[in-house]
């Protein structure tokens, strides 16, 4: 039977929100910086929640979950997740991260291995030695112009100062799609929770104990990605024993650009 629930739960002293919809196998699901299940498209909204049940939710700092200014760690994203598989009566189950989520579904892999059946990482980074990803913290002390052609270079490198001039239409129309589409703007705390998981972002380190991750992994990037680029994806798929490495075509989106990353995620996941 399909399912969709939308609630709140309290975890950890914290009021979350989240969302799990679809049947079958179950996965949770990590989402990136600044992630907001108020924003479309989404997680729920991707062929996962056709073929599995997925459960996804707004994480400390981000969306409608709670803000406090206070360090969040690395440690505390991945705590949360557990507490909120505890609440879901979710013992184990496939674990994927995008971005920064697989920032946090390497430390939840790794804290908590008996409760990953198979994970998939997707443009992320191991920080350490593998070496970190972009530091989008900086980005916030650029002009706003140069900040969304900064981003836009980011998210595809193929969109440099050549490929922006060549094509002043398409430009435009990504731009305001990068602009737009914020449910969050203006809430109170927002800003104080995206910088605090912002600064979490910047001390996370993995690469020394990927090792010991022991569920099957699927490493994902996209080929033109200049936030978590295909040598970070490297260094991670080499650190976890019998990773699995693929490419697809596009940037930090790919999962938007290629639709061979979906069918390649799924046949990895059944």
């Amino acid at each position: 039977m399909h399912t969709r629930v939308m609630p709140f739960t309290q975890l950890r002293g914290l009021r979350f929100y989240y969302e799990r919809e679809g049947s079958g196998t179950r996965l949770l699901y990590f989402n990136g910086s600044g992630g907001d299940l108020r924003k479309k498209p989404g997680p729920m909204i991707s062929p996962l929640a056709g073929e599995f049940e997925v459960l996804c939710h707004d994480q400390r700092g981000l969306g409608q979950t709670d803000r406090p200014d206070l360090a969040y760690t690395m440690a505390d994203y991945a705590e949360d997740a557990a507490a909120l598989l505890d609440d879901q009566g979710w013992e184990r189950c496939h674990v994927m991260g995008v971005s920064f989520g697989g920032m946090v579904a390497q430390e939840f892999a790794l804290r908590f291995p008996e409760r990953v059946v198979r994970l998939v990482l997707i443009c992320t980074s191991s920080g350490g030695a593998g070496k970190p990803s972009y530091p989008l913290h900086t980005l916030g002390d650029l002009p706003a112009e140069e900040r969304g052609t900064r981003a836009l270079e980011l998210a595809d490198m193929r969109m440099d100062a050549a490929w922006r001039a060549a094509n002043p239409d398409k430009l435009e129309t990504v731009l305001a799609v990068m602009a737009g589409n914020d449910p969050g703007a203006g809430e109170p705390g927002r800003e104080i929770g995206a910088r605090r998981q912002l600064e979490a972002r910047r001390d996370h380190d993995t690469y020394e104990r990927l090792p010991a991750i022991s569920a099957p992994t699927f490493c994902c990037g996209g080929r033109y990605d200049g936030i978590a680029p295909p040598a970070n994806m490297e260094a991670i798929a080499a650190q976890i024993p019998n990773a699995r490495l693929e490419f697809f075509e596009g940037g930090h989106l790919f999962l938007m650009q290629d639709p061979k990353a979906f069918q390649r995620i799924g046949e990895f996941l059944a």
